[in-house]
This record gives structure tokens, C-alpha cells and sequence, in this order.
């Protein structure tokens, strides 16, 4: 029996930085990984000569959030991050700038005027309340919307809130669009153990009780009405997505032991707290383990969880998404630009022409673009995947005539989805040594970069329980 410091169950990018960081922090640390390979939706892989990414994927909040932080203080390797570019709309008639502020919002011909105007005042007020402390995250965007909107905004705000949060309008929150267009920026402090001090309500602010500094942050939030973008810190990393995961695994120390292929099938306990984990090839000791997998199941690999835990882990909300990797045999003019596009009419996706930003992702002279769906759980994943295909064909006139590769990759993009009514577990579980990781133990932003503030918050946990300093 093999005794470790932590052991992480999960060998995701959110496992594999925990270990990381806990391992920087003189922790030896043992990872299980159920499938063959490590890193998870953090990878890239060859497809016929075209290198493609698990997903498509922007890296957000490079500039103080969660990634840089932990790049700064425990990565021995810094991929190299090439600035994001431009967001774009495709409709027929082209492509346009997604708006990011009022300013440009009242230049965005897609929408009717009339729309425009409402949709301004909407978001003035939204990001108004939330400066002054009113919580929008149970509020959704469809109940917030004004009425009288075009059948085309309708479309379009439903398109965004599938891209940000995997859900339609009608589940999405307020709180999850402002955040995930830059209205709302999640920054994290330079000294990330300790709680940023923010402004917690309009009653404060009346009363004198606000310090210089929430002032400004007032302040810079309200003003980012008109001088807002969208792709503030964005980028995507060089090589592709492998690189940010090669940087990790170059960073580990000889203390940290990765094991492939071994699935764990329980965890044990013991007056409570965490004794060992098991799996078909051995049992190992461990006083603290980490589990990255998705929350959901913990259930499937535990006895003895508080009946009321389970009802919550059951309301954690999934989002399938299909992407699409289209092979091109020459660079098209329709994706001459650096950047990704949303199409919002029916069957809306996120696309981005990845080998824009590094030419050795695609073989000499050509392209490769991912176009990312959600995926309609209403109808057989077949027919919906048809109807994404024909909708890449419809939007781009003559593309088919490009096509010399196609590859389908179908994902969970986070282990939850951000909803109004959805669960995210806690970092601290009810098993007393037993924390958890991941993109369903944090709630703010995507991808990566959840995964990135899920670590964080998991260092101040496990530091305030005296297992780190």
C-alpha cells in the first residue's frame, strides 16, 4: 500500500494544476487518471495532417485573473498567449463587430433600431444594479428583457447566452452575460489569499462607508458602458491548446506521480474523514484527497454522503456540445481575420479559424476553423449534428467546396453549467478531508479559466484548514 500526501482524482487541466500547486507547496501527490491520457477538455491532438483542439476554446481574464496568478507564482513554464482579436456576428450579408458597449452597440445594423435602443437601456440598468449591489444571478435574461423585441434580437441575445453559459435565455442569468462580455470583470488580487475587498450595496455607498478604492471601482464598472471590449485579455496560446497543457506538465515536480488508465471505484472512510482510495490495480493511502471529476458522480464511488448533499450534487446542471472541425484546402477570405464569430440564427455556433493565429496547425496553404454547437438533447444527436453541418454550409456559401476534412468532437464543456437554478458544489466537501476541484466548484467565467479560479479558491480552502501554508 502506497502512502501519499493528497491524491487527485483526475487528471483534467483542473487535477493536474492542483496538483501542481500542491505540490509547490511540498505536498507529494499521486493523480488518477481514468482514460489513457491526461489533460482532458485542455488538449489538441493530429487529424489528418490538421491539429485540433478539444473544443473551441478563448482564453479569458489573462490579465489579472485566475491563470495569471497561478502562472506567476507555481508555473516553471509560460506558454506564449497571442492576443485573442476581434468578435464577430455572421449573418448573410457578412460579417459584423459584436458590440461591445452602447457606443457601438447603436451602430450594430444586424438589429433594428428600435431594438437597439431598448436593448441600451437594458443593459445600462443591469450594469447600474449590479454596481450597486443588486445580485442579478437568479435573475434571467429572458424575464429581464424589455418586450416588443424583434424575432431577430430574440435570436441574437439567445445565441450569447448559449455561448456564455451553454443554456438558452431563458435559464441563463443576468449576472452570467454582464461577466461574461467584460462588463463585470472577475479579476483576482495580486495576493490572491486574501479576499478582494469590494462594495456590497447602494446603502453604502449613501453612507459614506466606500473606500477610495471600491469608489473607483465603481466608478470604472459604469464607464465601461462606453468604452467596453469585449476581448479585454483574451487570447489563444500558441501551438495550440496543448502548449497551456505542456506547460503544466513541464512545471511538475518529482513529487507529483501521474497514473494512467487507473479508475478509481471508491473512496474510502473512516470516523468521517477521507482513509484511502482504490482502484483495480491497488489501494493508496492519502490524508487528503482532491476529486476532479465530475461532482455529479461523486455519489457513484462514496457511501454514506448527507442525504441533503446529494439532492444538491442532482441538481447540477450539464450542457452536451458538439464541435465541429472543418479542413479547408486553401485560406478562405470569409475567415480572413484573427478572432472568433457567433452565428445566431437557428442552430447558433461559436467558430474560430485556429490556424489564423499559428500557421502550423493546419498543413501549408490551408485552414482549419472549429465551429461549436450545443447540442439539442431533444432530438437524436445524429439529426442535430446533420442540421449543425448544414447550417456551417448555409451560413458560408461555398465552403463545401473547401472541405477536405471533417472531424466531430462531442464534450462536456464544463462539469456545470452557469443557470439560474443550477448547482456548484463547494470547494470543502462533507467528508472531512475531501475537497473538490473543478469547473462545477466555481462559477465564474469558462472553460480554463474556471478551472484556474476553482484551484485558487481550493489553495485558500485547503490553507485555512492547515494542510498547506
Amino acid at each position: 500500500m502506497d502512502n501519499y500526501d493528497v491524491i487527485v482524482i483526475g487528471g483534467g487541466i483542473s487535477g493536474l494544476m492542483s496538483a501542481l500547486t500542491l505540490s509547490k507547496h511540498g505536498k507529494k501527490v499521486l493523480v488518477l487518471e481514468k482514460r489513457s491520457g491526461v489533460g482532458g477538455n485542455c488538449n489538441s491532438y493530429n487529424v489528418d495532417g490538421f491539429q485540433v483542439d478539444t473544443g473551441v476554446h478563448a482564453i479569458t481574464h489573462l490579465r489579472t485573473g485566475p491563470l495569471r496568478r497561478l502562472m506567476d507564482q507555481y508555473f516553471d513554464y509560460i506558454p506564449v498567449f497571442l492576443d485573442h482579436g476581434k468578435y464577430h456576428i455572421r449573418t448573410n450579408k457578412g460579417l459584423f463587430k459584436l458590440p461591445s458597449n452602447l457606443k457601438e452597440f447603436a451602430k450594430f445594423d444586424v438589429l433594428p433600431k428600435m431594438d437597439r435602443l431598448l436593448l441600451s437601456q437594458a443593459i445600462t440598468k443591469a450594469v447600474t444594479q449590479t454596481t450597486f449591489g443588486v445580485d442579478l444571478s437568479a435573475q434571467s435574461v429572458l424575464d429581464y428583457l424589455p418586450k416588443g423585441l424583434s424575432h431577430d434580437s430574440l435570436d441574437f441575445i439567445d445565441a450569447v447566452s448559449y455561448s456564455l453559459s451553454g443554456k438558452s435565455m431563458k435559464e441563463t442569468s443576468v449576472h452570467r452575460i454582464l461577466a461574461g462580455s467584460s462588463f463585470m470583470r472577475e479579476s483576482v488580487p495580486e495576493n490572491f489569499w486574501e479576499d478582494e475587498e469590494v462594495a456590497k450595496s447602494y446603502l453604502e455607498l449613501i453612507t459614506d462607508h466606500l473606500t477610495g478604492s471600491q469608489v473607483r471601482e465603481h466608478l470604472s464598472v459604469l464607464s465601461r458602458l462606453t468604452t467596453n471590449n469585449i476581448g479585454y485579455a483574451q487570447a489563444y496560446p500558441r501551438k495550440g491548446l496543448k502548449a497551456f497543457l505542456n506547460a503544466v506538465l513541464y512545471s511538475l515536480p518529482e513529487t507529483v506521480e501521474i497514473k494512467t488508465s487507473s479508475k478509481v471505484s471508491r473512496i474510502n472512510t473512516e470516523d468521517g474523514a477521507v482513509k484511502e482510495v482504490v482502484t483495480p490495480e491497488g489501494i493508496y493511502d492519502a490524508d487528503v484527497v482532491v476529486y476532479t471529476g465530475f461532482a455529479k458522480e461523486l455519489p457513484l464511488i462514496m457511501d454514506n454522503l448527507p442525504t441533503s448533499y446529494l439532492k444538491d450534487l442532482e441538481n447540477i446542471v450539464l450542457t452536451l456540445s458538439m464541435t465541429i472541425w472543418i479542413g479547408l484546402d486553401a485560406k478562405l477570405p470569409e475567415f480572413d481575420y484573427i478572432g472568433s464569430e457567433i452565428w445566431f440564427k437557428p442552430r447558433a455556433y461559436w467558430a474560430m479559424p485556429i490556424s489564423n493565429y499559428e500557421a502550423s496547425i493546419a498543413p501549408k496553404g490551408k485552414q482549419l476553423v472549429g465551429f461549436t454547437f450545443v447540442v439539442d438533447e431533444s432530438i437524436p444527436l445524429n439529426e442535430d449534428k446533420k442540421l449543425m453541418y448544414q447550417t456551417i454550409l448555409g451560413a458560408i456559401p461555398g465552403i463545401e467546396d473547401h472541405i477536405e476534412m471533417v472531424h466531430y468532437q462531442v464534450t462536456i464543456p464544463e462539469k456545470a453549467a452557469v443557470t439560474i437554478d443550477g448547482y456548484f458544489a463547494e470547494i470543502r466537501s462533507p467528508i472531512r478531508n475531501l475537497y473538490i476541484a473543478g469547473t462545477d466548484a466555481d462559477n465564474r467565467s469558462m472553460g480554463i479559466t474556471r478551472a484556474g479560479y476553482s484551484v485558487l479558491e481550493l489553495l485558500k480552502v485547503m490553507r485555512n484548514d492547515h494542510h498547506i501554508e
